[in-house]
């Protein structure tokens, strides 16, 4: 990956890469630990192996260290998926441009993960299923049920909700669950290149645009929409980076943003 973009690797292999509280907990505080980093303009997210993310692992059993003693079994489900919730609406919120490199199954909160980042590349041995339903509960958790239809429609999403089908690459590319399919060899350099090209604008001006572009898809109408769009402007447009685009398209060469 080039400079300017940090890769995290959910990594537990041997599990399809499911989460537990303790990997929860490293990626929230990753994520944190990049909101802050002006070297960080793109963040890609991927899993080792043969997995992007199974979901929630159901070995963990154990209470992650944070939870209060004799917390009752109500008390104790409401703090954990509390937690857990955390990670979409972070990704969502940071300043950088999240990539997802989907690379095998992304099942259950590995899903919604997944739907969460800002742009998703699949890898021809992708699939998404919802996971939810298959433990008992709800057939829906950690924005998946906003999330979903708002990429594909109510009809699919209820499709996807409502069972286990599995959705794989080539037809997440054409509903739009994904921006695109590649084979998985190229995932990561398609992702890359996805980078590259975030990268050649000005960061100010991406980081508006993001927050744009999320806060006005739960804004209830289009004056509030160009209220936010204005502002965003305005700010991103004094920024020394945007004078620097500027001069670099009319110089016809490379601009050098200085992050400020």
């Amino acid at each position: 990956m080039a400079p300017g973009v940090r890769l995290l690797t959910l990594n537990r292999p041997d599990r399809l890469n499911a989460l537990t509280f303790a990997l929860v907990d490293q990626l929230l505080a990753e994520l944190e630990a990049a909101r802050y980093d002006p070297r960080v303009r793109v963040i890609v997210l991927t899993g080792a192996g043969r997995g992007f993310c199974s979901g929630h692992d159901r070995g963990d059993h154990s209470d992650p260290a944070w939870m209060p003693p004799r917390a009752g079994p109500v008390q104790r489900g409401t703090m954990i998926l509390q937690r857990m919730s955390r990670l979409v609406p972070l990704l969502r919120s940071l300043p950088q441009v999240v990539i997802a490199a989907v690379n095998g199954p992304a099942a259950g909160a590995g899903l919604s993960l997944a739907l969460g980042a800002d742009l998703v590349l699949a890898g021809e041995s992708a699939f998404f299923v919802n996971g939810f339903n298959d433990v008992g509960g709800g057939g829906a958790e950690l924005g998946l049920s906003y999330l979903l239809p708002r990429l594909v429609g109510v009809q699919r999403a209820a499709e996807m909700m409502l069972t286990a089908r599995r959705i794989g690459a080539a037809e997440a590319a054409r509903i739009g669950l994904v921006l695109r399919a590649v084979p998985d060899g190229d995932l990561l350099r398609e992702a890359g290149g996805l980078a590259d090209d975030i990268m050649a604008m000005p960061p100010a001006g991406v980081a508006q645009t993001k927050a744009s572009l999320w806060a006005n898809s739960e804004v209830p109408g289009l004056t509030a929409a160009l209220e936010l769009e204005i502002k965003g402007q305005i700010l991103s447009m004094q920024t020394a980076d945007a004078r620097e685009k500027r001069a670099a398209s009319a110089a016809s060469r490379p601009p050098r943003y200085s992050g400020r």
